[in-house]
Order: structure tokens, then C-alpha cells, then sequence
């Protein structure tokens, strides 16, 4: 039967019309719509969870645009949950939006999602966890994603015809044909007749769900032949075709679906992106080009001229010259490509390669722009407000339109400046759903200031954010109210001292007062009982940045001060103990331990100590006796011994003593170099202070030409791990210095000391050969003796 007796027979009995389609297939797409418009049904029936048919009304909302998803997740557990992808090239989306501009009952009548969460349960009770975008490869989907086990068909049957690119096979035989064009109905039965083929051979291709699925499906539109006396037509993944075609009895379809599990799920729309289509993301329905799948649906004519102008235009906005020579000269270009590979039309493959030779001079970087932006593209779709969602989305997207944050599915970055109100609410909704796992926003380093009034965001809009609002939806009807809910549990439940310090840190940037005292309490009584000095060095830290971020967000901070207060005296008692007898390992861990709690203690400033005197006296006082105990590493005493330089609190002929004393020859070289590495090693900024101060650099120079042969090996990893840190221009200004020598290259020699750079009086000669670029700098053009003098003695 051809198709245009199929749709003459549209009565009464008639059988039903089957389109089988490629997912998010634009060719697909148009062809379902010129079959609608040639047949004109009286119900159109869609693959997908039946579920949702209460929501395809919204479809024609103004406010609906796609790409969108079905989001079903199981009420008693919101993570467990799957998607049902469409884009506005999608042939389920235009058999929708047809039957809702024709006034035309519409129908999902896949497999219910109660039974699709349940088995997706029952598979993470038995093996490994399978992530939510591959339950939704079981949509009937032509392709296949690297968690899906199916064959591809588009694959087979690329290779059959002699194409080694499925996706290229499709072009030529689907995309590239017009729609509409004689008989409508033609491409889908020349795909079932080729998906019968398939199915003949493979069976189910491998996945045991299909079989279920198929006689769900059966069912269903057996229901609506005998509702609608025919008139119907179904759309659905082309692999599926042959399966309802087959004849079966009701009572075998019936007996496949006895005993499925259930859970009880709720439905919604959700917006959706580009990139998710895509396969990289890990979406087993996926497509590879799917902004280019969108052009090609969308253009009304001469696809390849209107996407190489495009192109043009996003070079350009990236200041490459692009002309419109460069766009007619890629035209012809893509156009003799596909002449000379046997194609009807140029396709994705021969408008890059035109595109890579034209516009990008042969370069693969401006390439991989135009691919991430417009091959794949970050379209992100919008729902309507009328949409079912759960209360905590709906005060999300209250917040969301009261700050002006609208979701993006471009990555962009937010600066904030916290003395404003506008800005300090953006920051506090960020942090609370960073508490909920809303990660929608992720700090990032501030480029400017680095004061805590300010803070950069990086922000991406996911689709699976919409999952993890829906599970954090149990810990209460608003972001305030959930973000204080989970805060506190996560207190009571928390492993370690640190993770408590670090949710009262996030506790107050997200101001949350009513969890503080929860929180605080859970920390003072952790403290007490934590006699771990590593333990007590990492909570530190943190309750100190709060110190800080409390003073620009006017939060009272008294508790929190006395808790840091405590732990800091706690961490000054116990740290010199701690330190003796470690391993290398173990000394490195402390030696950072110490690194935190020395800029913790910078950030307290002169606060009071319990005993007497301030925290950072107590603290110098530590140091002190880290830097000249024999039985802490040398990795230790050379930090300790650094932060006091540093600090002001150890003169340089004192450090200079201290160095020469722990490589001196009886030293070990193994604790020697680790001494060296604590000194000027871990990024502390130890390369420019041995480029300045050439005492120390003779020092280590001489200590390391005297390390036996026989040693020299066993401390050169340590070496080369502390110097291969340090700047390309500090390694290459040390290696100057060092072969140089002392005495020579015009170097100053200290008086007794025999190593250059230093000498007792100041050298007026070269101070004076910076005062021509002081004047430069300070704009002054014509300067008197008298100015002269004066810039000489503020440089001297």
C-alpha cells in the first residue's frame, strides 16, 4: 500500500499511519509535518511517558520556547529522575505543536515514567549506578550513547550504503531531500521497510526494554483506533515501527507488563539547552551538530549561505577580519566540495572545511569557536510560569526576576560588590543554593580588589539543576528556609571539625542566622573534644575568613571570634608537640598546617590572647621555638625561621646565622635540603628573596657544592621540586648570579663576608641612575637641582 492509499483509507478500521523518525532530526521533523497536513488525523499519538499529556496544552504558551524538556522524578526520591529532550526541530515537538494549532487531541503513550524511575531503582540495587540522561535513551532514540547497549541503526545503515559517517549518510538521504514533494508519506516507508530489515536480524538490538515498551505502546493504539474509528497517526523512533506493525494479541501485550515495578512520579517542563542534545554530554539520545540541525530546520531557503554569514558574524564579533568576499569565496568553495564527494549539497563536514581554509586561514582554533558556538550552540529553552514545579523552584524563579539574574546557558562571570543591596542579595542566594547543591554559581578569583566587599561568580545554567531543586524541595518551600533546614542537619552529621568550620563560614556569606547557633554550638562542642592539632590547624582558617566576611556583611561575630580565639590558643599549645618525629610526608602536611594558621593569625591582628599579650605575639613566640627545636623537620624550621623574616620579627643576619647553622657539614642533606625547601620553597615568594639577598644564595650555593656525591642524588628531587617553582625569570636571574660569583660582574662585596650585593654604605651611583625614570613616571619634564635632591633622597 502506498502512502497516498494510507491516507485515503482513513475510515473507519483503517490501520494506523506509522511515522518513524530520527530524534531531533530536522528532516524528520519537516517530513512529520507535511504527513499531518497530507493525512490530517483525528489524534495524534507521540512517543513519550503518558504522564505528561496534561502538559501538552502548555506547549502552545507564548512563553514556551524550545529547547525544553519532560522532567519526571519519583516523589519520595527527587534524584531519581529522566528526561525527555525536545527541540524545536524535534518531530515530537511540531507533532504537538500541529495538533495544538489544528485543535487535535495529542497523546504520549510510551511506557509510563512510574515504571521507567522504578526500574532505573532496581538497576542501581543491582550494579552500578546509571546516570539520569541515560534512562533517557530509552526513548526510542535511532542512536545510541556510550551507556546504551543497542546498535545504532543509523550506523548500519550508513555502512551498508558505503558511508563510514552515519551522520553524513543522514544528510544526504534525509536532510537534503525537500519535504512535501509528492507523496508525504514516501520516507517513512522507505524507513520502515529498511527498520524491518534491522529489526529482522537484531531482534530488540540488544536492549531487553523495547520489548515492553512496544507492547505498552500496541496498547495504546489499539485504545485510540477504537476511540477515534481510525484516523490515527503515531510518531515515534523509526526502530520502533516494525514492532507495532507486528501483529500480537492484547492478552500477550498485557502479559509483558504484568508485575512492572512502580514508583509514584510527578512531571514537568523544564528549559533545556543545545549542548545537552549533544553526545558529548552524555545524553544517549544525542546529536552531534545540534545548532547546526537547527539551522538547517529553521532556514528558509539557501541553508548554506545564511549559516557561512552567520559564521561571519561570530568572527567578526571575535575581531578576526572576515569579509563578504570571505563568505562568497566559502560558498563556492563548500559547494565544489560537495560535487567532488557525490553529495546532493554541501553539508556540516564541507561547510567547515570551507569555513577552516577561508575564514580561519587553515587554523583549527577559530574553528573550535565557531563548532562550541554555533555547531553546538548554547540555546537555552524557557518554559512558562504556569508550568507545574515544585515550591521551592517558584521561589527560586521569584528571586531570580527580583536580583535580575536570569539563567544562562552561556558561561558568564558576575562581579559583585557587597556594599550594594542589589549585589549582597545575589550573593546570598548564590551561597544558599551552593548549600543546597544548587550549583548554579561557583566562586571564582576576583580579578580586581581583593577586599571581602567584592566577589566574582562564575555562573552556568544546567538542566539538571532542575533535579536538584526538586530534591532539595524537601528541606522546605523556600531558598531561606531549605538552605537553613539542610544547614543544620549537615552540622549534626558532619565527619570532621573542618567541615563544621566550613559550614559555619558558608553560613554566614549566605546569612543564615537561625542556622548559626546551631552551627556554633556543633563546632564549640567538637572543638572541646577534637585534640587533633592538624584538625584544630584547619578549622582555624576558616572561622577567620567568617571573622572577616561577618565584618562587610554587618553580622554579629562575637561568638564566632571567641570559638577562633580558643582554637588558636588550642593550635599554639599542641603545634610544637605535634611537629617532632614526623616523616617526610607528614612533615610537608604540617608544614602547611602551619602556613594556615600563620595567615590565620595575620587576619586576627592584635587580638587578645587568654593568658597575656596578643595572638600574633603567642604565635611569633611558637615560631620561635619551632625554628630552633632539633627534633622538628627541617621542612618545619626553615618555614618557621621564613615567617619570621617576613614578619620583621628576625633580622637578616639572624635568618643568615640559622641558615649557615642547618647546613652546616654535620647537618644530614637530606634534612638540609628540607630545610632549604621550607625556607624558600611552597610558593612563598623564596626565589626573589635569595635574588635580593645574595647572602642567603652564597649560602645555599655553598652548602650544595659541598653535598658528597654519594648524598647528592637522594637530595636532588627536594632541590629541583623547590626551584623548578619558582618564575622562568627568578630561575634565570639566580643562574646569572650564581655563575657570576662573588666579586665579580661589578657586584658590591660585603665587608668580611666575600659574597657580592652587599657593602656598608649606600652606592649613591646607582641609586642615582633610577632618578631619570622616577621623572618620567612622575610626568616631570624640566626638574630643578633642588628636585633633584629631593627624588634622590626619597629613592635613597
Amino acid at each position: 500500500m502506498t502512502g497516498v492509499e494510507r491516507a485515503a483509507g482513513q475510515g473507519a478500521g483503517a490501520g494506523p499511519v506509522l511515522l518513524g523518525v530520527r530524534h531531533h532530526g530536522p528532516g524528520s521533523a519537516r517530513a512529520v509535518r507535511a504527513a499531518l497536513e497530507q493525512i490530517r488525523p483525528r489524534i495524534v499519538l507521540i512517543e513519550g511517558p503518558p504522564e505528561a499529556d496534561a502538559l501538552i496544552p502548555l506547549a502552545a504558551d507564548e512563553e514556551m520556547r524550545p529547547p525544553v524538556a519532560l522532567l519526571a522524578h519519583a516523589v519520595d526520591e527527587p534524584g531519581r529522575s529522566a528526561f525527555w529532550p525536545l527541540a524545536g526541530f524535534s518531530p515530537e515537538w511540531v507533532a504537538i505543536r500541529w495538533a495544538l494549532e489544528h485543535d487535535v487531541p495529542a497523546r504520549f503513550i510510551d511506557l509510563p515514567a512510574t515504571h521507567t524511575l522504578a526500574w532505573g531503582r532496581q538497576e542501581d540495587e543491582a550494579g552500578p549506578e546509571r546516570s539520569p540522561d541515560a534512562e533517557t535513551a530509552a526513548d526510542g532514540d535511532t542512536g545510541s550513547g556510550p551507556a546504551d547497549p543497542r546498535i545504532d541503526p543509523i550506523g548500519v545503515l550508513a555502512e551498508t550504503a558505503g558511508y563510514d559517517d552515519p551522520e553524513r549518510w543522514w544528510e544526504d538521504v534525509v536532510e537534503h531531500r525537500g519535504a512535501g514533494e509528492g507523496d508525504a508519506l514516501a520516507p517513512f516507508t522507505a524507513l520502515e521497510e529498511a527498520m524491518s530489515a534491522l529489526r529482522e536480524t537484531y531482534g530488540s538490538g540488544g536492549h531487553d526494554r523495547d520489548p515492553v515498551r512496544e507492547a505498552y505502546m500496541r496498547l495504546q493504539v489499539r485504545a485510540a483506533q477504537r476511540e477515534f474509528e481510525g484516523g490515527v497517526a503515531v510518531v515515534c523512533g523509526a526502530w520502533h515501527v516494525p514492532a507495532l506493525r507486528r501483529k500480537t494479541t492484547v492478552a500477550a501485550d498485557r502479559s509483558l507488563l504484568k508485575g512492572l515495578p512502580k514508583v509514584k512520579a510527578d512531571m514537568t517542563w523544564v528549559p533545556w539547552t543545545h549542548r545537552r542534545l549533544s553526545r558529548a554530554s552524555g545524553y544517549g539520545a544525542g546529536i552531534d551538530s545540534p545548532g547546526w540541525y537547527g539551522h538547517l530546520f529553521s532556514a528558509p531557503d539557501r541553508p548554506v549561505e545564511r549559516w557561512l554569514t552567520k559564521v561571519a558574524g561570530l568572527l567578526r564579533a571575535e575581531d578576526r577580519i572576515v569579509s563578504s568576499a570571505h563568505v562568497i569565496e566559502a560558498v563556492r568553495l563548500a559547494e565544489t566540495l560537495a560535487a567532488m564527494r557525490g553529495r546532493p549539497l554541501p553539508g556540516l563536514s564541507e561547510t567547515t572545511d570551507a569555513v577552516r581554509a577561508v575564514m580561519c586561514e587553515g587554523s583549527d582554533v577559530p574553528l573550535e569557536l565557531v563548532r562550541d558556538r554555533l555547531v553546538v550552540g548554547d540555546v537555552l529553552g524557557e518554559v512558562p510560569s504556569s508550568a507545574p514545579a515544585v515550591p521551592l523552584q517558584r521561589d527560586l524563579t521569584r528571586l531570580q526576576r527580583r536580583l535580575r539574574l536570569k539563567p544562562e546557558a552561556l558561561e558568564r562571570e558576575l562581579e559583585l560588590d557587597l556594599r550594594k543591596e542589589n549585589d549582597a542579595a545575589r550573593s546570598r542566594l548564590l551561597h544558599r543554593l551552593r548549600l543546597l547543591g544548587i550549583a548554579w554559581g561557583e566562586p571564582a578569583a576576583s580579578r580586581g580588589s581583593t577586599g571581602t566587599f567584592r566577589e566574582t561568580w562564575r555562573l552556568r545554567w544546567e538542566p539538571e539543576l532542575a533535579v536538584r531543586i526538586a530534591e532539595a524541595g524537601v528541606w522546605g518551600t523556600t531558598v531561606l528556609s531549605a538552605a537553613t533546614a539542610r544547614t543544620e542537619a549537615d552540622a549534626v552529621t558532619a565527619q570532621g571539625l573542618a567541615d563544621v568550620t566550613a559550614l559555619a563560614e558558608h553560613c554566614l556569606l549566605a546569612e543564615l542566622p537561625d542556622a548559626l547557633p546551631t552551627v556554633m554550638r556543633v563546632l564549640a562542642d567538637r572543638a572541646a573534644l577534637d585534640t587533633d592539632v592538624g584538625h584544630l590547624a584547619q578549622a582555624l582558617p576558616a572561622l577567620v575568613r567568617s571573622l572577616r566576611y561577618g565584618d562587610v556583611r554587618g553580622t554579629d561575630t562575637a561568638a564566632l571570634a571567641e570559638v577562633a580565639a580558643g582554637l588558636a590558643e588550642r593550635v599554639f599549645v599542641g603545634l610544637p608537640p605535634a611537629c617532632a618525629a614526623l616523616d617526610g610526608d607528614a612533615a610537608e602536611e604540617m608544614r602547611r598546617h602551619v602556613d594556615a594558621v600563620h595567615g590565620a593569625v595575620g587576619l586576627l591582628g592584635d587580638a587578645p590572647a587568654a593568658g597575656h599579650g596578643s595572638l600574633r605575639n603567642r604565635w611569633q613566640s611558637v615560631l620561635r621555638v619551632l625554628s630552633g627545636r632539633d627534633t622538628v623537620p627541617g621542612v618545619i624550621r626553615g618555614r618557621a625561621v621564613r615567617l619570621l623574616l617576613d614578619d620583621g620579627e628576625l633580622a637578616q643576619d639572624e635568618a643568615a646565622l640559622l641558615m649557615g647553622l642547618a647546613l652546616s657539614p654535620g647537618t644530614p642533606p637530606q634534612d638540609a635540603a628540607a630545610w632549604i625547601e621550607g625556607f624558600v620553597g611552597g610558593g612563598s615568594g623564596g626565589g626573589m628573596l635569595l635574588v635580593h639577598d645574595e647572602r642567603l644564595l652564597g649560602l645555599v650555593d655553598e652548602w650544595l657544592t659541598g653535598v658528597p656525591a654519594s648524598a647528592f642524588t637522594d637530595v636532588l628531587p627536594l632541590l629541583r621540586r623547590t626551584f623548578s617553582a619558582y618564575e622562568p625569570g627568578v630561575r634565570r636571574t639566580l643562574g646569572e648570579l650564581v655563575r657570576r660569583g662573588p666579586g665579580a660582574g661589578g657586584g658590591v662585596t660585603a665587608v668580611g663576608s666575600g659574597t657580592p650585593g652587599f657593602a656598608a654604605d649606600l652606592d649613591t651611583a646607582r641609586a642615582d641612575a633610577v632618578l631619570p625614570v622616577v621623572r618620567l613616571l612622575l610626568g616631570l619634564d624640566d626638574v630643578d637641582e633642588n628636585t633633584d635632591n629631593h627624588l634622590a633622597g626619597v629613592t635613597g
